[in-house]
């Protein structure tokens, strides 16, 4: 996985967008102005997903490339080793990100999605 893969991936998802919300290096990808995905392109290798919390800790004890997400709530966020990370398995944990995201969305929202 390279990050202009996992770019456009983030991007194809219903509505997302992309922004520099803290600086011009971290870039985030945001359903509805809520982020799911964050990268820093000075350190590309290592990109955020926000996580159910019971599925992170177990994500993190089962594979060693998923580790707490730095500077961001680790018992939401997982920091992924792209590079170490099989292509599908990076694009289910995007998925599930996106859908941990829409899911704390008030409902007459997540009808828009079919949620």
């Amino acid at each position: 996985m390279n990050i202009e893969d996992a770019r456009i991936y983030c991007l194809s998802k219903q509505n997302a967008t992309e922004d520099f919300p803290f600086d011009e290096t971290i870039l985030a990808f945001r359903v509805e102005n809520k982020i799911f995905a964050i990268v820093d392109l000075d350190n590309p290798k290592w990109f955020c997903v926000k996580c159910d919390a019971d599925y992170a800790v177990d994500l993190r004890d089962k594979h060693p490339q998923i580790t707490p997400a730095w500077h961001m709530n680790k018992r939401y966020w997982n920091q992924l080793d792209i590079d170490l990370l099989e292509d599908s398995f990076f694009f289910h944990l995007v998925d599930h990100s996106y859908d941990e995201v829409l899911k704390k969305l008030p409902k007459k929202t997540r009808i828009k999605y079919g949620r």
